[in-house]
């Protein structure tokens, strides 16, 4: 009987040990990205406690369904990237969202290269060149032979959805079982050193990833996958963008467990 007892307390041991190495945490950014919403004084956009359109509260939820840990991050040094195997930056700002924006400087370049290099799993979903701060986001995403070009594409007027649609992809797993996927007024890349196309149009590179030492990154020029655009709120039923958030939460996290 002590036996068994014992053998059960070693299995159960090893099956929380398998679990919390298993477990992936994700931080979001909110010191590049740091708005504060007029109206309720509240930090808001692209977060995962912003529940309105700009939020990003379900992919949040596509994370947390997944066993996934997630959380906010304030100013990336080496103790906070120390916490999270997978971290997100989204829409660096603009003077015009905010009076004095937190710049990526070369210490935070410095500090989220060595995390990437030493493992990290980075996540870039920039914005169009109007909406997002370029000149110190891509002095940092160069160290990766990736550029946010200032040039627009896909502009959507009214609701002809249409106009934002991409439907021929690669054979890659961030598209598996996707027909059709919505990004509207989304930057193309320009790539170098190890850098990879990820999805291409007419030319235009709009997503990239690289290896970096241990690490990986993943970028596309576009916030995307927000509440607005994730589910049929407002997009017609035959786009997949629900699905394509499930498959860059899965590629993201099995990135991390390498």
């Amino acid at each position: 009987m002590t036996k068994g007892i014992i053998k059960l307390s070693y299995l159960f041991c090893f099956l929380c040990t398998v679990a919390c190495q298993a477990q992936v945490n994700v931080g979001l950014d909110n010191w590049f990205n740091h708005e504060t919403n007029a109206k309720t004084g509240k930090p808001f956009h692209y977060l995962w406690t912003d529940t309105a359109n700009s939020g990003y509260s379900r992919w949040g939820k596509i994370f947390t369904d997944k066993g996934a840990v997630i959380s906010t991050l304030n100013r990336p040094d080496a103790a906070a990237l120390s916490k999270v195997n997978i971290y997100i930056i989204v829409d660096p700002d603009t003077t015009s969202e905010n009076t004095s924006p937190n710049y990526i400087m070369p210490e935070d370049a410095n500090a989220l290269e060595q995390w990437v290099k030493d493992g990290g799993v980075l996540a870039i979903l920039a914005n169009d060149g109007p909406n997002c701060e370029y000149t110190h986001l891509n002095q940092f995403s160069s160290r990766f032979g990736i550029i946010f070009n200032h040039k627009t594409f896909h502009p959507v007027v009214d609701k002809k959805w249409d106009m934002g649609a991409f439907t021929e992809f690669p054979d890659h797993p961030l598209f598996k079982g996707l027909k059709k996927i919505y990004l509207k007024e989304i930057a193309a890349l320009t790539l170098s050193k190890d850098a990879k196309p990820v999805l291409s149009q007419e030319g235009q590179v709009f997503m990239a990833s690289c290896n970096y030492g241990k690490g990986f990154v993943f970028a596309v020029g576009d916030p995307w996958i927000y509440n607005e655009y994730i589910d049929h709120d407002r997009l017609p039923a035959d786009f997949d963008n629900r699905k394509a958030a499930e498959n860059l939460t899965d590629f993201l996290i099995q990135k991390a467990h390498h």
